[in-house]
């Protein structure tokens, strides 16, 4: 996705301030806003008929409140390969949030919290991220996901599985190694060590950092 270009975007959420304010907010933006649908069946049906870049959704909606929002996302990702989703949610569903991110080997893809968004330019970078086949995670989303494993990947040392955990979090390797005060060669090192025992296709390094990511998160 060429930088500033328009995205074509579908809404869905159910309150209704909120989803017109983010129409209001992308239209500002210079993207144009195709429909915007407050419970999950009429967010398929948009999807069907515009054909956009990328989907924005909450994960409850109506009828049941619980995770309609979210199913209906990975179903469309099925449905429709190379359809970006941005989940923007006051919740964190553990188990379609993890289908989600391992859908489509987790590009195009993010899943953000709506109280820890602090700048209306970081929830449009995140949205642009996404619709260019990169994926943007919340920290706090990563934690509860990572809460919920029950097989640790068992071919990791202790150091790599901490090393692939602030990978998950979306930190570079300069980032890493100031967490774990070392070297960035030393990262590089533990990072290349992951991706071999993960056993992934050579590839483009970022590429293979979010194939080692989802892969964190799936197991």
């Amino acid at each position: 996705m060429p930088a500033g270009a328009s995205l074509t975007v579908v809404i869905a959420e159910d309150g209704v301030l909120l989803r017109e304010g983010l129409a209001t907010l992308l239209a500002r933006f210079g993207h144009r806003v195709a429909a915007t649908a407050g419970d999950a069946e009429g967010l398929v049906k948009a999807v069907e008929e515009h054909a956009p870049d990328i989907v924005v959704t909450d994960v409850r909606m109506p009828p049941g409140f619980s995770d309609e929002g979210l199913r209906a996302a990975v179903a469309l990702r099925a449905a429709h390969p190379g359809l970006a989703v941005l989940v923007l949610s006051q919740y964190v569903e553990q188990t379609y949030a993890a289908e989600l991110l391992d859908s489509g080997d987790g590009t195009g893809v993010g899943y953000l919290l709506k109280d820890r968004i602090g700048e209306v330019e970081e929830f449009v970078d995140a949205l642009t991220t996404v619709a260019g086949g990169g994926t943007v995670v919340d920290p706090e989303v990563v934690r509860q996901l990572l809460r919920r494993r029950r097989d640790p990947l068992r071919r990791l040392t202790p150091r790599e599985g901490e090393v692939l955990a602030l990978m998950a979090e979306g930190r570079s390797n300069a980032a890493i190694a100031r967490a774990l005060a070392v070297s960035e060669a030393v990262v590089g090192k533990h990072i290349g060590n992951i991706l071999a025992k993960l056993d992934l296709p050579p590839d483009e390094d970022a590429h293979r950092r979010v194939l080692a990511v989802v892969a964190f998160l799936r197991g």
